[in-house]
Order: structure tokens, then C-alpha cells, then sequence
């Protein structure tokens, strides 16, 4: 059976493991907090497993994309059949690939690019963190050689490697975009595609392996599974986020989580629970994923109608708000720093509005002269305000982008007008049009590498830019 991620984020997470014959404490007024704090901070972990297991682990899947330690790249941009991630990106054809990191670090290259062309590599730990860029921004399109390296890795940076990037958990995943200009351009990204390269040390040094790591028993997720308890996915992932160097700072959490028998790498609950703590348990987990999906709203500032995300996720910026990190996850998990990507979202029109494509047609203008300041490109997405994935319309078109600018319309004044509307705006204007579902609107700009000298995008909801409200047109 299909499962998203999107069942994933909305239901109770987690899995029923066997119980062992010691018996916890009786229940204190700190075990709904202490459950709730647990939630919180294994949401956006359990999420990232969810799709890791469809991608990298689960291969009946058919979202899955290859192992561990090796590269995959989507030759295409993604579609209404790709349902593992929300909001996801249908400007740049995507690669992957997940590293596990056990027994030795990994080195990555990325070929010469053409300067027009905007590339990132987005690394990604199992906390969500983003903990480092290899890119246009980042390093330039000059080519390299990164390597990434797990937590207890200690040696030095080995000849001919540009960077190292240090991983906190034992397995990291990248996400790497490569922008698309137009479909005949989609030969050229298959070529930057194949300079895409992924090595163990060890064959990258011509040396001997070490030894191979053992293999881990995965447990499955599905919604059924997810159902049943919030924290026995996150007990087996701390075996895997080892609260060493930055970690560390964890430790006292972590022992605070035993007292509802949580305990990395044991089965859950690893102690006899009372009712009494069964039921402080599934309350918590109802009021974590009710504090998430609160506190989502307030990530940056609301201009014109827009929300628009202020986001870098990593141990310094959260330093410890794991609703924060939650919060990122629910918006769109694995979503860029701001440095990287500012990312304006809606639901509303400019009045406060839902948006509705069964109630209303709508158009976004952007004045002559002030569309997105960004060194990159922009779009603006379109989804299905129910699920945050992308909906199937006649034309099959799924954003606007700054690279079709050169086909669409634009006003007598010099302005470009966008129209968001379920039906054709006509032959003359369906160059502008992007197709609305017949019900809920979630939209999503991408503003990639985003200026920040006037007029500039960042700080997010505070730069000298800012996104046009979405008005009513009929």
C-alpha cells in the first residue's frame, strides 16, 4: 500500500516494540511534558526516516530511488506521482543519495558547471539539520571534492579534497537540485547529472576497506504501524545520532526520556508503563503535534498575504528550540536556509482570505521592474491545499518560473500578471495561467540564492522586496 508523508506528519508516529518486566515510576505531573518534549523532538526525525526508508531502504517501494552510498538521479522534475515529500520542488530535476558513514567517510564530486546554471547540494543529518552547502552560492560552479565524515570519524583532510563536512548522526542524505531552463535543456542536466560522483575514502585513497559495517533491521513504516505509538521510531533512531561532540548537550534530555521509557537503541518502552503513563504518553504526543502545527505559522513574517519562512536549521540557530526544528519540518522538511532559498508561502489571499479554486479565480501582478531580486531564479508553486502535493491539471503545468518569462505575457504597463484559476484564462493568457484545484489553494514561491543589497529578499519578510498579494478576480 502507498504511504506519504504526508499520513506520516498528520497521524501519531511511532511503533509498538515488546515490553520488558521492569516496572517504570508511577506517573508524576512531568510525564506529559516530558512525552510531549519527546514528540516534539523526534517529529522531524521520524519524518526524514519516513522518507529515507521509501528511498533508500524499502525496495518495493516505487518511490525508491537506490542504497546507501550510491547516486540517483531524476532525469525529470517532479509530478503529482511523487508523494514521499511535501511541497516538493518541481523547478530542478533532483539526485540523492544517503551515506552511511559507520565505517568510513565519503567523498563527493560535483563537475564544472556553467556559470548561468545554479546547482546546490543540500546535506542533510537525521536531525534535519542542514549542516553544510556545496553549490553556486556556496563554492561556485568551479567543480570540487567534498568529503563527509560521521561522528566518531577523527582523522585528518585527506590531498585533494576541497572541504570536509562534519555529520553529527551516522547516516546523512543529500538533496541535490540542478536547475532546468526549458525541456530541451533536460539532456544538458543528464550530463551535469553523470559528473556526479560518490566514493568511499577508502577507493577514493586506493586503499584497503574497513571493515564493513553491520547491517541494521529496519523497521518498517506505514500508516498502520505510525498509528499505534509516537516513540519507538525515535528510541530506534538516537541509536543512530550518537549524542556525541555538539550532541552532547543532549545527554540530560535524553536521560529525562528514560522516565517514560524511552532509551536509544532499545526496544519501547524499554520498562513496564502504567496506565496512568500510557495515557500521559498519548497526550503528549497530541499536544506536541498540536504545538507543532501551531507554532508553524509563526516561522517568519506574513507580508501581503504571504508567510514567508526565516529559516536556518542548524544545532546553533535552533540552540535547543525543537519546536522550531519541528515546526520547519511540518512548513516543508528539508527545506533550504534562507541564505540558500527563501521560500514565501500562502493559503490566503491578500485580504486574509482562503484561498478556494471551486469559489474563485485569482491573479498575483508583479509590477515592471520589481519581480524577485534573486543571482539564481524564482517560481511560484502551485498544490493541493489538502495535502501540500502537487495537483494534476490539464496542462501539466505545476509552477511558474522565472526561465519561462521569456514565453509569457506581460501587461501594456510592463507589469506580469499570473492567473490561479482551476479553468483556462483563455488561449491569449494561458501562457500566465497556473492551475488551481477545484477546492483548497496552498501556494509556494522559490526565491533561489536570494539578493540581500536592496532590493533584496532577505531578511526574510524584512528585505526591501516584497511578494505581491494574491487579489480576486471575478
Amino acid at each position: 500500500m502507498k504511504k506519504t508523508a504526508v499520513v506520516i506528519l498528520l497521524c501519531v508516529l511511532g511503533m509498538i516494540f515488546p515490553r520488558t518486566s521492569v516496572t517504570a515510576q508511577d506517573q508524576s505531573p512531568d510525564d506529559t511534558a516530558i512525552a510531549e518534549e519527546a514528540f516534539i523532538y523526534g517529529f522531524p526525525m521520524v519524518m526524514n526516516y519516513a522518507v529515507m526508508y521509501e528511498y533508500f531502504i524499502d525496495t518495493t517501494s516505487d518511490q525508491y530511488k537506490c542504497p546507501f552510498n550510491e547516486i540517483y538521479n531524476t532525469a525529470r522534475v517532479y509530478t503529482p506521482a511523487d508523494t514521499s515529500v511535501v511541497t516538493p520542488n518541481s523547478d530542478t530535476p533532483y539526485s540523492f543519495f544517503c551515506a552511511d558513514l559507520r565505517a568510513e567517510p565519503v567523498v563527493f564530486a560535483v563537475p564544472e558547471i556553467e556559470k548561468e546554471r545554479y546547482f546546490s547540494v543540500q546535506l542533510v543529518d537525521f536531525y534535519t539539520f542542514n549542516f553544510g552547502y556545496v553549490g553556486s552560492r556556496a563554492t561556485g560552479n568551479g567543480g570540487g571534492k567534498y568529503m563527509i565524515a560521521g561522528p566518531n570519524w577523527t582523522g585528518e583532510k585527506p590531498a585533494g579534497v576541497d572541504k570536509v563536512f562534519h555529520c553529527e548522526t551516522d547516516f546523512a542524505t543529500a538533496i541535490i537540485r540542478t536547475q532546468l531552463f526549458n525541456p530541451a535543456d533536460l539532456d544538458n542536466v543528464k550530463q551535469v547529472q553523470k559528473g556526479y560522483q560518490l566514493l568511499p575514502l577508502s577507493t577514493y585513497l586506493g586503499q584497503k576497506a574497513p571493515e564493513v559495517a553491520p547491517d541494521i533491521k529496519w523497521p518498517k513504516i506505514d500508516k498502520e504501524l505510525a498509528a499505534k505509538d509516537p516513540y519507538g521510531y525515535l528510541a530506534f533512531l538516537l541509536n543512530l545520532c550518537p549524542p556525541v561532540g555538539a550532541a552532547e548537550v543532549e545527554a540530560p534530555m535524553r536521560a529525562r526520556f528514560l522516565k517514560i521509557g524511552l532509551e536509544a537503541g532499545k526496544s519501547f518502552p524499554c520498562c513496564e508503563l502504567t496506565t496512568a503513563q500510557e495515557a500521559a504518553l498519548k497526550k503528549g504526543a497530541e499536544q506536541g503535534l498540536a504545538a507543532i502545527k501551531k507554532n508553524t505559522d509563526a516561522i517568519g513574517a506574513t507580508v501581503n498575504g504571504w508567510h514567508i519562512l526565516d529559516i536556518t536549521n542548524d544545532r546553533e540557530a535552533c540552540d535547543g528550540d525543537w519546536l522550531l526544528r519541528a515546526s520547519i519540518a511540518m512548513a516543508g522538511i528539508y527545506a533550504n536556509d534562507s541564505i540558500e532559498a527563501a521560500y514565501p508561502i500562502t493559503r490566503t489571499d491578500a485580504d486574509g482570505q482562503p484561498l478556494d479554486g471551486s469559489q474563485h479565480k485569482y491573479t498575483i501582478t508583479f509590477p515592471a521592474g520589481k519581480l524577485p531580486p534573486v543571482k539564481a531564479f524564482w517560481s511560484v508553486t502551485m498544490y493541493d491545499g489538502k495535502t501540500q502535493l502537487l495537483i494534476k491539471n490539464p496542462i501539466d503545468r505545476y509552477l511558474i518560473n522565472s526561465p519561462m518569462l521569456p514565453d509569457m505575457k506581460k501587461n501594456a504597463d510592463g507589469s506580469l500578471t499570473i492567473y490561479i484559476q482551476k479553468d483556462s484564462p483563455g488561449a491569449d493568457q494561458e501562457a500566465n495561467w497556473l492551475p488551481a484545484p477545484d477546492g483548497p489553494i496552498y501556494l509556494a514561491m522559490r526565491l533561489y540564492w536570494p539578493k540581500t543589497d536592496p532590493p533584496s529578499i532577505l531578511p526574510p519578510g524584512h528585505g526591501t522586496w516584497k511578494p505581491p498579494g494574491i487579489v480576486r478576480a471575478d
